[in-house]
């Protein structure tokens, strides 16, 4: 754990909460307590009332750790940071991030223009508490050994609920609240939660600077195509936001968790993270455990980093109980049943029994040297010694097929994952055969720093660098296929930019993978991956990941085609468009450009309108004009007799926008056939 900042409570200098402000990035900030006759009880919630008592009931089960994987040490105090995920079942109807309920949103933005995109969008924010199908707790857990009290201590927990998944945020402000709430009680949720509703909104992919006190965190925002739609966060999306090209800047955040450690997690497990990946990927159901919620958290964060920059709708768990009620349903599941897509990371080895049909097992991390489960030095993959140089790729592979190493994993394999009952061990249990091989250059850059913990964290931070560069390029390229699908197209020359953009190319699965397989992967997933690398495209697009971010991909590019061809008709020459159009599309050009003015007029009415839309109204009603001057006096009179389209040529600035029989509610870049002529 990285050095908590110092900070300090001056009261003159108190700062007053405002909890609709705080709502931007906190829901609650709750104190728990585990009582030893009544159970876990929240003693503090601040504001109050903005949880109902089922979600406070799983609040407080999943803010203390099991009591399978607390430290036995006998130290006075122990403090440890983690966090949990879980569903908020009375918005079930909102929006869970399934392909129908993502599809229903999409279509909504799909077929809108950017600015009513953009009013969708704000309009979903403006009660995110409400809209969040999902809850984040970040937990600042205490237990304090004293021989003088029941069972020898007691333990509290300080937690903060977000509807965010800013572990990158929290868990700093957690370094400072988690010691402060000990040290001066109830006011130091009130100081935090006056400095957190002075922060300003968040901007998904930014480096935000955010004062507590004296001090300030400076963090990184996961980027907007990472977010689930179903957040309630308000963000503002790009075609440059989704590019299917490398970032210049490595800092700048892809995905969510881009600060999990990969490399610390999965030290013993290295030559596993590709078949990892593909898991991930595909969507397969993945049971991690650990010895302790930390661990266990960074483990589910670290891998769903993984897949940066694809969107992750796979429904991950940090920290899984079995007090949540989702347990129950998949405590049900028996052999041959299908688990839903998930990643659940669990410390509680009962687990192990109660999902013992789960396909994918991973476990990962150290006990405490005095934990009751003991640490032994076999792993099914190979523990590579630590020394002060590269972590080979001959010692790699010499350790990995060694006989006592080729012994251990036959008797892992045999023994199952009970065998982690007895002892703990680093080990992945999965009949899945992957298609991408680990990258021996990659391993060989890998820095092992020895036993000192200051020159080890460093070295992580180096090897995390590398492994999320790899795997980010791994994605990347896996998803570039699907690029011509989103390529938006501008105005060509001469032509009209009034006219409808035309449709971006229809997706067709067979389509696409017969025209893969003919054309091949490309370079560099060609070396990397087995003959059979069609087939991990024929699952991804069968899996739960595929329809959520191709829907949003497709949404983005269609925004982006119609702020181009926008774009072409603020810059159009009228008078020059007029003389290259043939008479008889005149008529139909003034028309187009009837109904963008409309729509622009449309959205200043309802408070919907971009910066320049007075601007762009402008240009359109000298556009129309030049356009009316042009037509035979027969059909200038004909056009005239309508009312709202007389006050539009007489450059009336805010003409009654009536709704004619027949006629539906204009929307601009969208083309109706049965415009008033």
């Amino acid at each position: 754990m990285s050095r908590s900042p110092s900070f300090s409570v001056k009261s003159e200098l108190s700062v007053k909460a405002d909890p609709d402000a705080m709502q931007r990035w906190v829901l609650a900030f709750c104190i728990i307590r585990f009582d030893l006759e009544q159970g876990q009880l929240i003693e503090e919630c601040y504001p109050p009332g903005c949880l109902t008592q089922e979600e406070e009931l799983e609040v407080a089960f999943s803010s203390f750790p099991d009591s399978i994987s607390q430290h036995q040490n006998r130290s006075s105090i122990h403090d440890c940071i983690f966090f949990f995920r879980f569903q908020r079942h009375k918005h079930s109807k909102q929006g869970n991030g399934t392909s129908s309920e993502i599809s229903e949103i999409d279509d909504k933005e799909t077929s809108s223009t950017p600015d009513e995109v953009k009013s969708i969008r704000r309009s979903r924010s403006t009660d995110i508490s409400k809209s969040s199908k999902y809850l984040y707790g970040y937990v600042f857990n205490r237990q304090r050994h004293d021989e003088r009290l029941k069972r020898g201590g007691e333990q509290k927990s300080v937690v903060i609920l977000s509807h965010g998944p800013y572990y990158s945020v929290f868990r700093p402000l957690l370094q400072i609240m988690g010691p402060l709430y000990f040290d001066i009680g109830r006011k130091a949720i009130e100081h935090i939660a006056g400095y957190v509703s002075l922060w300003p909104s968040p901007v998904p992919g930014k480096l935000m600077e955010l004062p507590i006190g004296n001090a300030m965190l400076k963090v990184n925002l996961p980027p907007a195509h990472s977010l689930p739609l179903e957040s309630g966060i308000s963000y503002e999306e790009s075609a440059s936001s989704m590019a299917s090209f490398l970032p210049s800047n490595p800092s700048v955040p892809q995905g969510l968790f881009h600060d999990s450690d990969i490399f610390g997690t999965f030290r013993g497990l290295l030559l596993q993270l590709w078949l990892l990946w593909e898991l991930l990927l595909i969507g397969e159901p993945i049971l991690i455990i650990a010895p302790t919620p930390p661990q266990c958290c960074e483990a589910v964060a670290s891998l769903v980093s993984l897949v940066a920059p694809l969107l992750c709708t796979v429904d991950f768990r940090p920290y899984f109980t079995i007090h949540d009620p989702d347990f129950a349903q998949l405590n049900a599941l028996q052999e041959g049943d299908k688990y839903p897509p998930m990643v659940l990371g669990v410390t509680n080895l009962f687990f192990l029994k109660a999902l013992r049909y789960i396909p994918h097992i991973v476990s990962v991390g150290s006990p405490a040297p005095s934990s009751s489960r003991v640490t032994i030095a076999s792993r099914s993959t190979g523990r590579i010694p630590a020394k002060q140089e590269g972590f080979g790729l001959q010692q790699l592979s010499l350790k990995k097929f060694s006989p006592s190493s080729l012994f251990n994993a036959v008797k892992l394999r045999r023994d199952g994952p009970l065998c982690l009952m007895t002892e703990h061990k680093e080990a992945i249990w999965s009949t899945y055969v992957a298609t991408t091989k680990p990258d021996t250059s990659i391993l060989n850059r890998l820095i092992d720093a020895g036993m000192s913990p200051r020159v080890e964290e460093s070295m992580s931070v180096v090897n995390n660098e590398i492994l999320r560069r790899h795997f980010l390029e791994l994605t990347t390229n896996f998803l570039a296929p699907f690029g011509p699908y989103f390529r938006a197209t501008t105005p060509s020359e001469g032509s009209s930019p009034y006219a409808d953009p035309p449709p971006l190319p229809p997706f067709n699965a067979d389509d696409f993978l017969m025209s893969l397989s003919a054309r091949g992967v490309g370079k560099f997933l060609s070396k990397r991956m087995r003959s059979n690398w069609l087939d991990l495209y024929r699952r991804f697009l069968k899996g739960p990941n595929f329809l959520p971010w191709f829907q949003r991909r497709l949404a983005i590019a269609e925004n982006e085609q119609h702020r181009l061809w926008r774009q072409a008709r603020m810059k159009t020459d009228i008078h020059l468009l007029i003389t290259k159009v043939p008479e008889l599309e005149i008529v139909d050009c003034f028309d187009a450009i009837e109904r963008h003015l409309l729509g622009e007029m449309q959205l200043q009415q309802s408070g919907r309108a971009i910066s320049d839309s007075a601007a762009m109204c402008q240009k359109l009603k000298g556009d129309l004009q030049a356009v009316f001057n042009v037509l035979p006096n027969d059909m200038q009179q004909l056009l005239l007799l309508n009312p709202q389209r007389a006050a539009l040529l007489q450059g009336s600035s805010s003409p009654e926008l009536t709704i004619l029989p027949g006629r539906p509610s204009i929307q601009v870049g969208v083309v109706s056939s049965n415009s008033p002529r």
